[in-house]
């Protein structure tokens, strides 16, 4: 089960605003980056999918990844 943040959370310096949407690859939030004082889009890679390039890449579901639109 994935742990969804909870508005008002902050990754990094990005508050989580509201949920945008969520699919199959992960989700992504409407989020305010306190350090450029603009709106962005945050995805959060799914965490319970295994696919064959995780053992290459070990970071996937274990960290935020900042996309900025």
């Amino acid at each position: 089960m994935t742990s969804r943040p909870v508005v008002g959370t902050r990754l990094g310096h990005d508050e989580i605003l509201a949920p945008l949407g969520a699919g199959g690859m992960g989700e992504v939030y409407r989020a305010r980056d306190t350090r450029l004082g603009r709106d962005v889009a945050v995805k959060l890679p799914a965490r319970e999918k295994k696919h064959a390039y995780d053992d290459a890449t070990p970071m996937i579901g274990k960290r935020w990844i900042p996309e900025k639109f």
